[in-house]
C-alpha cells in the first residue's frame, strides 16, 4: 500500500471532477496542461448548481402562482415542488456555509 502521497492526492481530485487545475493543482503549472481536458472546473460546477437551484426556485414561484390564479388545482405536486425548491436552497446555504469555512481555516494557515 503506497499511502495518501501528492500524487495520490492529485489522482484523487482528477477523478472527483471538481478539480480547478489553476487553484488546487499541487505540481505546478506543467501538471495543468495535463489535467485541462478532464471534465469542468469547481467554479463550474458550482455555477451549474447555483443555477439548479435558482431554475427549482422559479418553477416553485410558477407552480404557487398558478395554484393561487387558479389554473391548477393539484396542490400535491405544489407543495412537492415547493418542498424540493425548499430543501435544495438550505442545502445550497449549507455549501457554502462549508466553502466560508474552508476559506477561512486556509486564511489561518501560517506559511
Amino acid at each position: 500500500m503506497e499511502g495518501f502521497t501528492v500524487s495520490n492526492a492529485n489522482r484523487f481530485l482528477d477523478t472527483g471532477l471538481v478539480r480547478d487545475s489553476k487553484s488546487l493543482s499541487i505540481e505546478g503549472p506543467s501538471s495543468a496542461s495535463s489535467t485541462a481536458g478532464t471534465g469542468k472546473s469547481f467554479a463550474d460546477t458550482l455555477k451549474d448548481a447555483v443555477s439548479s437551484v435558482n431554475e427549482m426556485q422559479k418553477a416553485s414561484d410558477k407552480a404557487m402562482q398558478n395554484l393561487a390564479t387558479g389554473k391548477t388545482d393539484n396542490v400535491a405536486d405544489v407543495m412537492i415542488a415547493a418542498e424540493k425548491a425548499d430543501i435544495a436552497l438550505k442545502v445550497m446555504v449549507q455549501v457554502r456555509n462549508k466553502i466560508i469555512d474552508a476559506y477561512q481555516e486556509v486564511m489561518k494557515m501560517q506559511v
